[in-house]
């Protein structure tokens, strides 16, 4: 589970809806413009996280091209010849989160080369074990949020999903929210009369995919994370094979 231990609150609160205080929240921003530039899909991030933190999460959002991430499939780069990694610096922020949402551009119908190497640095990660002898990302969710001016935001979204619950991260129902707009040159999400920030369908899968990943994280927390039988890296490797009828591997 992440770094922090208190039980989040979800008791209901008059017109307000439930509580999720306790739970935490990162938002990675792919984007490919680092700050101060303008973000549109920064935009879509801001909706999600005020929604968190209206029902009392902590939402903390990195913008990745603000950070020197070296590449490679090494959990320190640096150790493998890199000058400089900041990595492992982000790697901390993603382990104290209880929820991660990836968020990027499309761009030829496919993620950004930064949403890729943050995908491959949490994979550099991800033989690392958490307490229980679970790989180290067990017990939290995740989703995703893509922008565009193009088609393809589902098969964008599709990679990303896939490669964080092979990760080990828990992928809630409709985890994903996306807007697209007109195919080919155009305004893109935060461009005057984009009609982004207003379109309906995006807004309620952005309020639905933020819902789920609170509630689910909620009920993880709960429940301790995934219970850790017949899934230990630790016990297998240690030669207990839950899944086998030779005793010797019990």
């Amino acid at each position: 589970m992440a770094g922090h231990t208190t039980e989040p609150d979800v008791r209901p609160t008059t017109g307000t809806g439930p509580r999720f205080d306790g739970l935490r929240a990162l938002y990675i921003n792919a984007t490919l413009k680092p700050s101060p530039e303008v973000s549109n899909t920064g935009g879509l991030i801001d909706r999600s996280a005020e929604i968190m933190r209206r029902h009392g999460a902590q939402a903390d959002i990195v913008r990745a091209a603000d950070h020197d991430i070296a590449t490679g499939v090494w959990p320190d780069m640096t150790e493998h010849g890199a000058a400089r990694d900041d990595w492992p610096h982000l790697y901390r922020r993603v382990m104290d989160a209880d929820i991660l949402v990836l968020c990027g551009p499309v761009w030829l119908g496919d993620n950004s080369s930064v949403m890729k190497q943050v995908i491959e640095r949490l994979y550099a990660c991800s033989s690392k074990l958490n307490d229980a002898g679970q790989y180290a990302y067990y017990g939290r969710t995740a989703g995703c949020l893509i922008t565009g001016n193009e088609d393809g935001a589902k098969h964008c979204a599709m990679n990303v999903l896939y490669s964080l619950q092979h990760l080990g991260y828990t992928i809630p129902p409709q985890a994903d929210a996306a807007w697209v707009g007109e195919a080919g040159p155009g305004p893109s999400y935060l461009d005057a009369d984009s009609g982004g920030p207003d379109n309906e369908f995006t807004n309620r899968n952005t309020a639905f995919m933020t819902y789920n990943l609170l509630h689910l994280a909620a009920m993880l927390r709960a429940s301790g994370g995934i219970p850790a039988y017949g899934n230990q890296r630790s016990a297998w490797d240690a030669g207990c094979r839950p899944d086998s009828l030779n005793p010797e591997h019990r």
